[in-house]
């Protein structure tokens, strides 16, 4: 696991150099799903600390085994608006903002607690298999008005955008057009400051077009052991 973690950082700082940005500004989320507790423990004893899980019940059930670890988590996949008291609870970072009723469930979750829960707004990107429920996301158009019900709401905090490639496609189009909608998202809003894009497959497109995190699943982990819903790796 050292000589994977040491890969993908590498990779990654190659990537920003090469785009000429500074290494320090990308930042590695290391995506856990369906691996075991025991293995996010070993990648956190290397000094990793921000993991992200695709389902709740999987991100619920590690945090309370590694709870003395002190890691940030976040959740990557489709949140149902029922599950939010559970995810909002462990002061997990949300990536998959992709609807008002969400924004509201959360912001409403988050003020009867007494906390601000931070949020990314979820891109659908499409690609030639269209726009698609499995992979989540609000439309680009509808964005900029996510953005601006998250960054009205005092128990909310607005990391930025996350995104998915398209499958069957570049990504560096697609990336492309993300970071275009991410500088308008930030002319009005500059504390939306954060980027989420970019997997194992395909960060160095991310990072070109000014990813600041990178979520990377199987070239830290392997290949998964388990069968697991579509989502960010």
């Amino acid at each position: 696991m050292t000589e994977a973690l040491t890969a993908v950082r590498t990779r990654v700082d190659d990537a920003a150099r090469a785009a000429g940005r500074d290494p320090a500004d990308v930042a590695l989320l290391a995506v856990s799903k369906t691996w075991p507790a025991a293995d996010v423990a070993a990648l956190a004893a290397l000094g990793q600390r921000d993991f992200a899980e695709n389902k709740v019940q999987e991100l619920t059930g590690k945090a309370a085994e590694l709870a003395d670890l002190d890691l940030r988590w976040h959740l990557v996949g489709q949140l149902q608006r029922n599950k939010a008291t559970a995810v909002v609870g462990l002061g997990a970072v949300v990536q998959s903002v992709d609807r008002a009723s969400l924004v509201e469930r959360l912001a409403g979750v988050s003020e009867r607690a007494e906390v601000v829960t931070d949020v990314f707004v979820q891109v659908d990107l499409g690609g030639p298999e269209g726009r698609t429920a499995a992979r989540g996301g609000a439309d680009p158009g509808d964005v900029p008005g996510l953005a601006d019900l998250v960054a009205g709401s005092a128990s909310l905090r607005l990391r930025g955008l996350m995104a998915v490639a398209p499958r069957e496609a570049p990504p560096g189009p697609a990336f492309a057009q993300l970071g275009v909608l991410w500088e308008r998202v930030r002319g009005d809003h500059p504390e939306a400051a954060e980027l989420s894009a970019g997997m194992s497959a395909d960060l160095e497109e991310a990072v070109a077009v000014g990813a600041t995190l990178v979520r990377v699943g199987t070239a830290l982990f392997g290949r998964r052991p388990l069968a697991s819903g579509a989502g960010p790796a």
